[in-house]
Protein backbone atom coordinates (compact mmCIF):
# COMPACT_ATOMS: atom_id res chain seq x y z
CA UNK A 1 0.00 0.00 0.00
CA UNK A 2 1.24 3.73 -1.02
CA UNK A 3 0.57 5.95 2.35
CA UNK A 4 1.74 8.63 0.07
CA UNK A 5 -1.94 7.72 -1.98
CA UNK A 6 -3.56 7.22 1.44
CA UNK A 7 -5.64 11.11 1.98
CA UNK A 8 -6.58 12.55 5.65
CA UNK A 9 -10.61 10.90 5.04
CA UNK A 10 -9.48 7.71 3.62
CA UNK A 11 -7.26 7.38 7.05
CA UNK A 12 -10.20 8.81 9.17
CA UNK A 13 -12.43 6.25 7.48
CA UNK A 14 -10.06 3.19 8.47
CA UNK A 15 -9.88 4.23 12.00
CA UNK A 16 -13.39 4.27 11.88
CA UNK A 17 -14.39 0.76 10.53
CA UNK A 18 -10.80 -1.16 11.62
CA UNK A 19 -11.05 -3.41 14.95
CA UNK A 20 -9.33 -1.77 17.89
CA UNK A 21 -9.49 -4.81 20.04
CA UNK A 22 -6.39 -5.89 18.78
CA UNK A 23 -3.75 -5.73 21.73
CA UNK A 24 -1.18 -3.23 21.33
CA UNK A 25 2.13 -3.52 19.85
CA UNK A 26 5.47 -4.64 22.02
CA UNK A 27 7.15 -1.26 24.02
CA UNK A 28 10.54 -2.92 22.69
CA UNK A 29 8.80 -2.79 18.88
CA UNK A 30 7.33 0.38 19.77
CA UNK A 31 10.29 2.36 20.71
CA UNK A 32 12.66 0.39 18.81
CA UNK A 33 14.53 2.42 15.87
CA UNK A 34 13.75 6.20 14.95
CA UNK A 35 15.29 8.14 11.64
CA UNK A 36 14.62 11.60 9.99
CA UNK A 37 12.53 11.16 6.95
CA UNK A 38 14.31 12.13 4.09
CA UNK A 39 11.91 14.01 2.56
CA UNK A 40 8.21 15.59 3.17
CA UNK A 41 6.59 12.69 1.08
CA UNK A 42 8.24 10.27 3.09
CA UNK A 43 7.30 12.29 6.33
CA UNK A 44 4.14 11.92 4.83
CA UNK A 45 3.58 8.59 3.90
CA UNK A 46 5.35 7.46 6.96
CA UNK A 47 3.16 9.59 9.29
CA UNK A 48 -0.22 7.68 8.09
CA UNK A 49 1.51 4.09 8.50
CA UNK A 50 2.38 4.20 12.04
CA UNK A 51 -0.99 6.26 12.94
CA UNK A 52 -2.70 3.25 11.26
CA UNK A 53 -0.48 0.33 12.70
CA UNK A 54 0.51 1.81 16.46
CA UNK A 55 -3.26 3.19 16.57
CA UNK A 56 -4.03 1.15 19.91
CA UNK A 57 -0.42 2.12 21.59
CA UNK A 58 -1.22 5.97 20.67
CA UNK A 59 -4.84 5.35 22.68
CA UNK A 60 -3.20 4.20 25.29
CA UNK A 61 -0.97 6.82 25.68
CA UNK A 62 -3.18 9.42 25.28
CA UNK A 63 -5.33 7.61 27.97
CA UNK A 64 -2.35 7.31 30.43
CA UNK A 65 -1.23 11.32 30.06
CA UNK A 66 -4.84 12.30 30.54
CA UNK A 67 -4.90 10.01 33.61
CA UNK A 68 -1.51 11.77 34.80
CA UNK A 69 -2.74 14.66 35.16
CA UNK A 70 -6.16 13.64 36.59
CA UNK A 71 -5.02 12.21 39.61
CA UNK A 72 -6.28 14.64 42.06
CA UNK A 73 -9.73 15.26 40.64
CA UNK A 74 -12.07 12.35 40.48
CA UNK A 75 -14.80 14.13 38.45
CA UNK A 76 -12.60 14.59 35.91
CA UNK A 77 -11.45 11.42 35.64
CA UNK A 78 -15.02 9.96 35.07
CA UNK A 79 -15.25 12.71 32.84
CA UNK A 80 -11.98 11.71 30.98
CA UNK A 81 -14.03 8.10 30.71
CA UNK A 82 -16.97 9.37 29.36
CA UNK A 83 -15.24 11.29 26.39
CA UNK A 84 -13.63 8.52 25.99
CA UNK A 85 -16.25 6.25 25.87
CA UNK A 86 -18.22 8.71 23.31
CA UNK A 87 -15.25 8.80 20.86
CA UNK A 88 -15.05 5.05 20.54
CA UNK A 89 -18.69 4.79 19.79
CA UNK A 90 -17.49 6.12 16.66
CA UNK A 91 -16.07 3.05 15.66
CA UNK A 92 -18.02 0.42 14.30
CA UNK A 93 -16.26 -2.44 15.64
CA UNK A 94 -16.36 -1.00 18.93
CA UNK A 95 -19.63 0.14 18.76
CA UNK A 96 -21.37 -3.41 17.76
CA UNK A 97 -19.02 -5.33 20.03
CA UNK A 98 -20.08 -3.26 23.38
CA UNK A 99 -23.96 -3.65 21.73
CA UNK A 100 -23.29 -7.39 21.94
CA UNK A 101 -21.64 -7.37 25.56
CA UNK A 102 -24.63 -5.28 26.70
CA UNK A 103 -27.26 -7.05 25.30
CA UNK A 104 -25.30 -10.26 26.68
CA UNK A 105 -25.70 -9.03 30.27
CA UNK A 106 -29.26 -8.00 30.02
CA UNK A 107 -30.31 -10.76 28.66
CA UNK A 108 -29.05 -13.31 31.40
CA UNK A 109 -31.40 -10.71 34.13
CA UNK A 110 -34.29 -9.88 31.31
CA UNK A 111 -34.92 -11.44 28.02
CA UNK A 112 -37.44 -9.36 27.56
CA UNK A 113 -35.80 -6.29 27.69
CA UNK A 114 -32.67 -7.47 25.96
CA UNK A 115 -35.25 -8.09 22.91
CA UNK A 116 -36.04 -4.75 22.87
CA UNK A 117 -32.57 -3.43 22.24
CA UNK A 118 -32.54 -5.46 19.17
CA UNK A 119 -31.37 -3.53 15.98
CA UNK A 120 -33.76 -3.20 14.09
CA UNK A 121 -34.01 -4.93 10.60
CA UNK A 122 -32.11 -3.42 7.37
CA UNK A 123 -34.54 -3.79 4.13
CA UNK A 124 -33.02 -6.13 1.66
CA UNK A 125 -33.67 -5.10 -2.04
CA UNK A 126 -32.65 -7.34 -5.00
CA UNK A 127 -30.14 -9.48 -2.38
CA UNK A 128 -28.80 -6.02 -1.35
CA UNK A 129 -29.54 -3.63 1.85
CA UNK A 130 -31.06 -0.80 0.79
CA UNK A 131 -28.84 2.07 2.38
CA UNK A 132 -25.51 1.63 3.99
CA UNK A 133 -25.87 0.00 7.08
CA UNK A 134 -26.42 2.20 10.33
CA UNK A 135 -24.81 1.53 13.19
CA UNK A 136 -27.17 0.41 16.56
CA UNK A 137 -25.97 0.26 20.18
CA UNK A 138 -28.60 -1.52 22.65
CA UNK A 139 -31.31 -1.06 19.60
CA UNK A 140 -30.59 2.98 19.48
CA UNK A 141 -28.65 4.94 16.61
CA UNK A 142 -25.28 5.68 17.81
CA UNK A 143 -24.75 8.94 17.57
CA UNK A 144 -27.86 8.69 20.58
CA UNK A 145 -25.01 7.70 22.74
CA UNK A 146 -22.60 10.03 21.83
CA UNK A 147 -24.78 12.66 22.28
CA UNK A 148 -25.69 11.77 25.55
CA UNK A 149 -21.97 10.62 26.96
CA UNK A 150 -20.74 13.86 25.39
CA UNK A 151 -22.74 16.13 27.16
CA UNK A 152 -22.36 14.10 29.99
CA UNK A 153 -18.77 14.76 29.87
CA UNK A 154 -19.05 17.95 29.17
CA UNK A 155 -21.20 18.79 32.33
CA UNK A 156 -18.48 16.86 34.33
CA UNK A 157 -15.33 19.03 33.40
CA UNK A 158 -17.50 22.03 33.74
CA UNK A 159 -18.25 21.06 37.73
CA UNK A 160 -14.52 19.62 37.87
CA UNK A 161 -12.56 22.81 36.34
CA UNK A 162 -10.36 20.57 34.79
CA UNK A 163 -11.34 21.33 31.04
CA UNK A 164 -7.85 23.66 30.52
CA UNK A 165 -5.84 20.29 32.30
CA UNK A 166 -7.48 18.24 30.12
CA UNK A 167 -6.79 20.03 26.83
CA UNK A 168 -3.52 20.65 27.84
CA UNK A 169 -2.93 16.80 28.46
CA UNK A 170 -4.18 16.20 25.36
CA UNK A 171 -2.08 18.51 23.29
CA UNK A 172 1.27 16.67 24.64
CA UNK A 173 -0.23 13.39 24.37
CA UNK A 174 -1.15 14.16 20.37
CA UNK A 175 2.10 16.08 19.73
CA UNK A 176 4.00 12.52 21.53
CA UNK A 177 1.44 10.78 18.93
CA UNK A 178 2.90 12.75 15.73
CA UNK A 179 6.45 13.05 17.33
CA UNK A 180 6.82 9.45 17.44
CA UNK A 181 4.57 8.93 14.35
CA UNK A 182 6.91 10.77 12.49
CA UNK A 183 9.88 9.40 13.71
CA UNK A 184 9.28 5.85 13.75
CA UNK A 185 10.88 4.00 11.21
CA UNK A 186 7.66 1.65 9.42
CA UNK A 187 9.73 -1.74 9.79
CA UNK A 188 8.49 -5.26 8.26
CA UNK A 189 5.52 -5.96 10.48
CA UNK A 190 3.98 -1.95 9.89
CA UNK A 191 4.17 -3.09 5.85
CA UNK A 192 2.82 -6.62 5.55
CA UNK A 193 0.03 -5.61 7.97
CA UNK A 194 -0.98 -2.38 5.59
CA UNK A 195 -0.63 -5.17 2.56
CA UNK A 196 -3.64 -7.35 4.59
CA UNK A 197 -5.70 -4.64 5.56
CA UNK A 198 -5.77 -3.70 1.76
CA UNK A 199 -6.26 -7.63 0.60
CA UNK A 200 -9.17 -7.61 3.46
CA UNK A 201 -11.02 -4.45 2.40
CA UNK A 202 -11.08 -5.45 -1.57
CA UNK A 203 -12.22 -8.70 -0.54
CA UNK A 204 -14.87 -7.03 1.25
CA UNK A 205 -15.60 -4.89 -1.45
CA UNK A 206 -15.47 -8.07 -3.93
CA UNK A 207 -17.63 -9.92 -1.67
CA UNK A 208 -20.33 -7.33 -1.48
CA UNK A 209 -21.18 -7.60 -5.50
Amino acid sequence: MDWGTVTTEDLIEALREVDWSSPPRPLSEFFSRFTFPRSSSKWNSRLKCNLYYYRTNYFLMIVAILALGFLRRPLAIIAALLTTLSVAFLNDSFAGTFSEKVSRTVRQFSPHLAAKMRPPLTPVIRGRPSAKRAIFICGRPRWVFVLVFSLASFFLWFVSCGLLTVLWAFLIGLLSTILHASFRTPNLKARLNTFREEFRAVWRNYSEL
